[in-house]
C-alpha cells in the first residue's frame, strides 16, 4: 500500500467521532450499520431465509456453479453487525469463489450473551448438513468476532460428532477474549479502529463474569485437532494481530493445515475495502482460491467451480 493510500484509509477509518458517553448497544448497532454497510455486489442476488431457527441472508452470485456452499459469520464484537451490514463482503467473497452463500443473523449480546452466538452458529451448520449439503461441498468464512465464532462453531460441531467442512477462511479473527495478546497494547497507536478498551467493552458485554478463556469463547486456547484447512488473514496495524498469529500457531501445533497472511500497514478486516484498496481485492482473491481449491480437492467435477475473476 502506498503512503497516500494508507493516509486516505486512516482518514476514512478515523472519521467517525467518539462519543463522550458510551452509546447503548442499539445506538452502536445503528452507527455501525450506517458507517459500514455495503450492499451485495452486482451480479449477486440476495434473499431472506431462515437457517437454524435464525433469520439469514442467502447470497447467490451469477458465477455460482456446482454444489459448493459458503456459510458466512459476520463480525461486530458479538454486539453489532448483521448479514445486511456484511452483505457486500460476504457477497464479494461468494462471487469471487463462485459459491452460493448464506450469512446467519446470530443472536447478539448483551441481550443474548455467550454461548448464544455459538449455539446459533452450530444450529445453522447442523441444518445445512441435515438438509443435504455434503460437508465436502461446504466451506466457512468469517471476520473479526465472526472469525472466532467460525472456529467455535466447528469446535462445537466436533463435540457433537458432526463432520467438518472442507476449509475455513478467517479475516482478522477475534480469538482471545482475555485480551492476552501483546498487540492489544503494542498496536494501539497504529490501529485506526480500536483501542484495547474498545475490545474489552465488547468482551464485557458478550461474556460478562463468565470464563473468557473457555475454548468456545476464546478458541486460541482450544485444542484444534481435527479442524479443516485454515486460512487466516490479518493486518499488521491492528490490536487483534496476535489473535490471528496465535490462532494460526495453535492450529499448526495441533496438526491442522494452516496458512497465515499478515498485510503490512493494513487495518482490521481490511478486506471490507474491496474495490477501493488493491490489497483487499488481492486478499479476497486468495481467500476465494483457497476455499475453492479445498472444495475441489479429489473431486472429479472440479472443473465446474467458477474461476476467480
Amino acid at each position: 500500500m502506498s503512503r497516500q493510500q494508507r493516509d486516505a484509509l486512516d482518514a476514512l477509518l478515523r472519521s467517525a467521532p467518539r462519543a463522550e458517553t458510551p452509546p447503548t448497544p442499539e445506538e452502536q448497532r445503528e452507527g455501525f450499520a450506517a458507517a459500514l454497510t455495503r450492499p451485495a455486489p452486482d451480479g449477486v442476488v440476495s434473499r431472506r431465509t431462515v437457517l437454524g431457527g435464525r433469520p439469514a441472508l442467502e447470497l447467490d452470485p451469477d458465477t455460482a456453479s456446482g454444489p459448493g456452499r459458503l456459510l458466512y459469520l459476520h463480525g461486530g464484537g458479538y454486539v453489532v453487525g448483521s448479514p445486511d451490514t456484511h452483505a457486500g463482503l460476504a457477497g464479494e467473497l461468494a462471487r469471487r469463489a463462485g459459491l452460493r452463500a448464506v450469512s446467519v443473523d446470530y443472536r447478539l449480546a448483551p441481550e443474548h450473551p455467550f454461548p448464544a452466538a455459538v449455539d446459533d452458529g452450530l444450529a445453522a451448520y447442523r441444518e445445512l448438513l441435515s438438509t443435504g449439503t455434503d460437508p465436502r461441498d461446504l466451506v466457512l468464512a468469517g471476520d473479526s468476532a465472526g472469525g472466532g465464532l467460525g472456529i467455535a462453531t466447528l469446535l462445537a460441531a466436533r463435540e457433537a460428532g458432526l463432520p467438518q467442512p472442507a476449509a475455513v477462511a478467517l479475516f482478522s479473527p477475534w480469538a482471545d477474549l482475555t485480551l492476552a495478546g501483546g498487540s492489544i497494547r503494542s498496536k494501539e497507536g497504529a490501529d485506526p479502529i480500536f483501542t484495547g478498551a474498545d475490545v474489552r467493552a465488547y468482551a464485557d458485554l458478550y461474556v460478562g463474569a463468565g470464563d473468557r478463556a473457555a475454548p468456545l469463547a476464546s478458541p486460541v486456547f482450544a485444542d484444534l485437532a481435527g479442524l479443516p484447512p485454515l486460512l487466516v488473514q490479518a493486518g499488521a496495524n491492528e490490536v487483534l494481530l496476535d489473535d490471528a498469529v496465535r490462532l494460526a500457531g495453535r492450529a499448526g501445533a495441533d496438526d491442522v493445515e494452516v496458512t497465515l497472511e499478515v498485510g503490512p500497514g493494513l487495518p482490521h478486516v481490511y478486506q471490507l475495502h474491496y474495490g477501493r484498496l488493491e490489497e483487499a481485492d488481492a486478499a479476497l482473491d486468495r481467500a476465494a482460491r483457497f476455499l475453492t481449491a479445498h472444495l475441489s480437492a479429489g473431486r472429479p467435477d472440479a472443473d465446474r467451480l467458477a474461476p476467480v475473476r
